[in-house]
């Protein structure tokens, strides 16, 4: 009797702990198949401070002038929005797709644009200081008057865009490419251009103090009344393949090609 009634009892709390067994895997089956965040649950929420759009479908919106600061879009599909003077200060775009979209006015100071997307984007007069933008493609972009003094741009894609009159005081544009950039009346001071290409780019009424051009590739790139004289790194090399002219001041242990100025300059 007692025997058989502890086989019982035994054969009893194996049934539960085997049923306990069965019931775990199915508990974290359920828990793996919820939204491990709050990006998907997040698309609904109104635009504001903080909001979480990861991974949204968001094209087409009218947000100008709205508040969200620190906002997150990362790997969010933004285009052909206006955001034209919003609050984004510390916002996060990490891969998202911001093509045609309007950030004219708009503080973006500290922002994250890594690895954005964002052809013919427009940042006119936008507040870009301190921004992150490594390996953006924002190619035939406006940053005209746009301020992104100690901004972050190395390895991005920016061909054809135009930075006339901006501040990139202190800007990392190491490795970029920036074929037929504007940089009319633009502040590159201090900037490094290290490693870029800057091909057919206009650089004839920018700001060049201390501007680190290191190994950059200046094929037919346009320095009209430009001042290197304080350029870092530049060679007789890059010279010889740039277009200047009589008033192109350079460093004094170069001297002016006998190319110069070119004959076919166009852009």
């Amino acid at each position: 009797m007692h025997f058989d009634q502890g086989c019982r009892t035994q054969h009893g709390a194996d049934r539960a702990l085997s049923a306990g067994r069965l019931l775990l895997p199915a508990g974290l089956a359920l828990f793996l198949v919820l939204p491990l965040g709050p990006a998907e649950a997040g698309c609904q929420d109104s635009p504001g401070p903080g909001v979480n759009w990861t991974g949204c479908s968001k094209a087409r919106l009218i947000l100008s002038g709205d508040d969200m600061t620190g906002a997150v879009f990362n790997g969010a599909s933004l285009g052909a929005s206006d955001l034209a003077n919003a609050g984004l200060a510390g916002a996060s775009f990490v891969g998202a797709e911001v093509t045609r979209t309007r950030f004219d006015g708009a503080n973006l100071e500290r922002a994250n644009f890594e690895k954005v997307m964002g052809w013919r984007t427009s940042f006119v007069g936008a507040n870009l200081q301190g921004a992150n933008l490594v390996f953006a493609d924002m190619s035939r972009s406006s940053f005209a008057k746009a301020r992104l003094a100690g901004a972050n741009l190395s390895k991005s894609e920016l061909n054809r865009s135009d930075f006339t009159g901006a501040d990139l005081t202190g800007a990392d544009l190491s490795k970029a490419e920036l074929a037929r950039v504007s940089f009319q009346n633009t502040k590159l001071s201090g900037a490094n251009v290290s490693f870029s290409n800057l091909a057919r780019a206009d650089l004839s009424t920018a700001d060049l103090k201390g501007v680190n051009l290191t190994r950059s590739y200046l094929f037919l790139t346009q320095l009209g009344a430009a001042d290197l004289s304080g350029a870092v790194g530049l060679t007789q090399m890059q010279l010889d393949m740039a277009c200047g002219t009589v008033q192109t001041k350079l460093p004094a242990d170069l001297a002016r090609p006998a190319s110069w100025p070119c004959g076919d300059t166009e852009q």
